[in-house]
């Protein structure tokens, strides 16, 4: 389990080669809070990004990311559902409990890399909020609900 700020900037191998494929830049979230993929900017001058089905990373290292072969990578066409930080971008979304109580707003996720599954989210009410009081997760083992204007997420009690 790892955040995606830790993620976010890692370079993808392609292991047969041994070829750098490219950077990740952001994940490709469903509407009902699982990642379904990264997205991976590929290219020198001209940036393009990438899909990359979760299911096909081989392994989630902490220098890097490895893939079978680059035929793995589909261009991106249609939008994702949601992003973290690119568009339909969730970074900075208000964040409430399903009771109604506002959390804060989302600044990172917490993921398990090889399923996908979103079980914490780092919030914040501020750069001053989180100098003071730090960094604020919330644990959620079940599905958010992602809306126009806040994700509502089941918090857990433990």
């Amino acid at each position: 389990m790892r955040t995606f700020s830790l993620l976010k900037g890692q370079p993808v191998f392609e292991m047969s080669s041994g070829t750098k494929i490219g950077d990740i830049s952001d994940l490709c979230i469903s509407s009902n809070g699982i990642v379904k993929g990264l997205l991976i900017k590929k290219g020198v001058f001209f940036k393009q990004s990438y899909f990359l089905d979760i299911q096909k990373v081989t392994t989630f290292g902490w220098d890097g990311v490895m893939i079978e072969d680059s035929g793995c990578l589909e261009k991106l066409g249609d939008n994702p559902e949601y992003t973290l930080t690119h568009q339909h971008s969730l970074n900075g979304m208000m964040m409430l409990s399903k009771s109604g109580d506002s959390l804060g707003l989302l600044k990172d996720v917490y993921f398990q890399e090889e399923v996908g599954t979103i079980v914490g989210y780092e919030i914040t009410d501020g750069f001053f909020s989180d100098i003071t009081e730090g960094k604020q997760v919330i644990q959620s083992g079940k599905p958010l609900a992602i809306g126009k204007d806040a994700i509502i997420v089941d918090v857990d009690n433990t």
